[in-house]
């Protein structure tokens, strides 16, 4: 089952963080991710208006998408960011409606 990875995210340092961004898209790809949204245009309808910058990227599964996070690959990319370039906040959900109802 497909699952998403979602970041919010604050750019500190643009420079440190297109170091970052630079790697991320064949790290992701190498596990199965696509790319659905990356910095586009958006719209905060609801909630602060802490995060610039939105990534939704589709994983065939959750286990997937976990993985390539933990990768040491995107471990090293991500030093980058962690170094000054900005903050992320990162979730990985399964997707499907496991509300009962």
């Amino acid at each position: 089952m497909a699952a998403y990875w979602l970041s919010r995210c604050v750019i500190h340092d643009p420079v440190q963080y297109k170091r970052y961004t630079d790697l991320v898209p064949d790290i992701m790809a190498a596990h199965g991710g696509r790319v659905l949204a990356r910095g586009g245009r958006y719209q905060v309808n609801e909630g602060p208006d802490t995060f610039n910058r939105y990534v939704v990227i589709e994983f065939p599964t959750l286990e997937a998408g976990v993985a390539c996070f933990q990768s040491p690959e995107y471990q090293a990319a991500a030093a980058f960011r962690r170094d000054g370039g900005g903050i992320v906040e990162n979730v990985v959900v399964e997707s499907g409606d496991a509300t009962p109802r």
